[in-house]
């Protein structure tokens, strides 16, 4: 492991560190009679992000990896077994650490933002989509950018336009996306009380339409910019999207191509969730990092 990730680990691992003993809340509490932990949810969360960094979408290759290399900072390393349970138990807590990461940013309180989702397949044969534990959750739709469709989930973000996730969502494929944006908006803890601090923007596509949800918006003192749609008359600022629009796609990317988000490997909710969470954390962090740091974001 180089230099700049040696140190966003420290630096990670001491954040997570004083934030989990200052909200001990953000951890589930371990029943009165199991065994000491030999390794820490602070630890656990830092080996979590490094995994997603490095491109390890193996645990059992990730556990050989750090066993092999990471003994130094983490001096017990958990076997697979032990590794994916407690990873599953901290997904609420990756939660609440991304956006309080985000908040820590100096580009976390713009006012801008940009939404959209995208697709996270979860199989391919139609045994999968039959037997898979997913079943139910996880539905055909449609990939636009790949015209197909796929069996699986969507990814719902909401980022700033420095690429920080503000909020987001696992929903099925069919899901509406006027509504998941709503939800995230109502349902995310802080980002009510940041919308009720001043007025926003959210920049989105031609899915995130309708006279009512936009009223609604309006009324949260949210202002809705999004290119026309067949029959409408034109809306102000078109010319403004496309490179905006640009930052979303680019934060998908990454989370796909640099994250691994589509070979995330679960097989069951709970899987899901802690592994597309896990990946959301680690760029969540890197950008925090790069923030510290004085880097280009």
């Amino acid at each position: 492991m180089d230099a700049d990730l040696d140190t966003l680990a420290t630096a990670l691992y001491v954040t997570c560190d004083d934030l989990l003993k200052a909200h001990p809340e953000r951890v589930a509490p371990r029943p009165a009679g199991g065994f000491a932990t030999r390794i820490s949810d602070a630890e656990m969360l830092t080996l979590a992000v490094l995994q997603a960094l490095l491109g390890f979408t193996s645990e059992r290759r990730w556990l050989r990896y750090a066993r092999a290399h990471l003994l130094g900072m983490f001096p017990t390393v958990p076997h697979q077994p032990g590794y994916n349970k407690r990873l599953r138990a901290l997904a609420p807590t990756m939660a609440w650490l991304t956006r309080t990461l985000a908040s820590m940013t100096s580009v976390g309180d713009d006012d801008t933002w940009v939404v959209d989702s995208t697709p996270v397949e979860c199989g391919r044969s139609r045994e999968t989509a039959k037997r898979s534990e997913l079943a139910g959750w996880a539905e055909y739709g449609y990939c636009a950018s790949h015209s197909r469709f796929f069996w699986g989930l969507r990814l719902h973000l909401v980022c700033t336009l420095h690429g920080v996730p503000v909020g987001w969502a696992l929903t099925g494929a069919k899901a509406d996306e006027r509504h998941v944006l709503c939800d995230i908006l109502t349902g995310t803890a802080g980002i009510a009380e940041i919308v009720a601090a001043g007025p926003h923007l959210i920049i989105a596509d031609k899915n995130y339409y309708g006279r009512i949800f936009e009223h609604d918006l309006a009324e949260a003192g949210i202002t809705l910019l999004r290119p026309t749609r067949k029959g409408e008359q034109p809306r102000g600022g078109e010319r403004f999207f496309k490179p905006l629009r640009q930052i979303i796609e680019s934060v998908n990317d990454t989370l796909k191509g640099q994250l691994d988000l589509e070979h995330h490997g679960g097989r069951t909710i709970a899987g899901v969730c802690a592994r597309i969470g896990q990946r959301v954390l680690a760029m969540t962090a890197a950008i925090w990092h790069n923030d510290r740091l004085g880097a280009t974001i």
